[in-house]
Order: C-alpha cells, then sequence, then structure tokens
C-alpha cells in the first residue's frame, strides 16, 4: 500500500502485480490509475473505509495492491548472485533490525545505491512485512533480501569468497570516511537498541564509527546504512 510502494512495482515488477484498489483522487493517484490501466492490471475503484480495511491500519495514501512477493533467497543462491556479479559485489548486512520501516528504509537506500543484496537473519529481527514494503516503496522487488540461518556463519562465508566485511560500531577508532571500501564490500549494520552481536563483530575485518559533531550521541540504523552504502559509492566513482 501507499503510492510510492505501489508506483515502484509497476516499474520494478509489473508482472507480479493481480490486482489494485484505488481512490483515484489527486493528481498522483489518477497518474497511477492510468498507469496501472495500461500495463493491464486489474483497477477497482475503493472507498477510503474499504481501504482501511485491506491494508490493516498502515497508511495506504489511497492505493493498495495485491501481488506475489519476490521470494527471499538463502545462502547457496547469495554466492550464486556473486559469482555472477559483473560489477564488485556491495552488500548490506543488518544484524538484527527490529523494525519493519527501518528494513524498508534500508532497502531503499540499498537500492538507490545499487547494492548487490541486503541480508538479514532469519531469527530475532523483523521479515519483511506490508509497512516495510511500503517504506521500501518498491525496492522489495528491485534488490534481492537473502535471509539466513546463521548470520556469524554466512559472514564467515563472504569472507571465504573475498568480500571485505566493515562492521558498523560507535566504540570504533576509525572513522567511516578513510575506510576500505573498494573492491567487493559488506557493510554490517547492528540493531537499533544493542548494535553488533560479539559473533558479528568478529567476523567482520574492520570496525568503523560514523563522526557525530552534534549532541546526539546516535543515528538510526537506516541512516546509517545510507550514510555507509553512499560513501562505498563515493569511494568507488572516485576512483
Amino acid at each position: 500500500m501507499g503510492i510510492n510502494a505501489v508506483t515502484g512495482l509497476v516499474d520494478f515488477a509489473p508482472e507480479r502485480i493481480v490486482r489494485v484498489w484505488i481512490k483515484a483522487e489527486g493528481a498522483r493517484l489518477e497518474a497511477l490509475a492510468r498507469r496501472l490501466e495500461e500495463a493491464g492490471i486489474v483497477v477497482e475503484s475503493a472507498s477510503d473505509r474499504a481501504l482501511d480495511r485491506l491494508s490493516g491500519g498502515i497508511r495506504h495514501q489511497g492505493v493498495v495492491a495485491e501481488f506475489r512477493p519476490r521470494e527471499p533467497i538463502e545462502d547457496k543462491a547469495l554466492v550464486e548472485l556473486l559469482d555472477h556479479s559483473v560489477e564488485p559485489p556491495l552488500l548490506l548486512v543488518l544484524d538484527g533490525v527490529q523494525d519493519p520501516h527501518n528494513l524498508g528504509a534500508c532497502l531503499r537506500s540499498a537500492g538507490a545505491a545499487g547494492a548487490t543484496a541486503v541480508v538479514i537473519p532469519r531469527h530475532r529481527a523483523v521479515g519483511m512485512t506490508p509497512a516495510g514494503r511500503r517504506a521500501a516503496a518498491g525496492a522489495a522487488e528491485q534488490v534481492p533480501l537473502a535471509v539466513v540461518a546463521n548470520l556469524a556463519r554466512t559472514l564467515a562465508l563472504l569472507g571465504e569468497h573475498g568480500i571485505w566485511r566493515v562492521g558498523f560500531d560507535s566504540q570504533a577508532e576509525r572513522r567511516l570516511f578513510g575506510a576500505h571500501l573498494e573492491g567487493p564490500l559488506a557493510l554490517v549494520m547492528g540493531s537499533e537498541d544493542r548494535g553488533l552481536r560479539r559473533l558479528t563483530r568478529e567476523r567482520c575485518d574492520e570496525l568503523v564509527h560514523i563522526p557525530i559533531p552534534g549532541p546526539q550521541d546516535s543515528l538510526n540504523v537506516s541512516v546509517a546504512a545510507g550514510i555507509g552504502l553512499f560513501e562505498a559509492v563515493r569511494t568507488r566513482l572516485s576512483r
């Protein structure tokens, strides 16, 4: 649900859309309704009450879509994805993120940065929910999401495949700016409240922090992920 999320589906995976309910009032919704109809997608007019019921209380902005979601991948498929990557892989690894909006925002940043995949653990972390898909604004269908049983083991596997693993830790001595961000790379972020778990931290090749000169002592994980991803993009483009 949501204008950006449904627009993202039309952009990246229109074949997955089954049907859409929409209250086509206002320029953005009217334009979206025309795009859906031009794509041959079944569009039904719906009232606010009907959309509220369909969305389960999540803010829908006048549009809800039923679709076949992209299935997450596991370790084997992740390795195959890395092996077939033309450019040096760029991964975002999230260790125990709990908020679906944060996961969705991280996916959106990963999509914008051209990341190869986002990796999350199967347990003790949020999975992809309607709220997360809305926050991802279509990136959930663009960026592969790897859901793994053992994150520490997956990080070790990434290291064996030549991926440099950079963990974000507010107590790390080295700053992000100037860290090794070239070549095959995985940026590893911790959970909102606890940061990186011990085994996750031990699997990283390098630990860095984002300098925060202001009075706040931390950043939202999705903000930190965006900063890290685009510092990696900047580094790659400058070289």
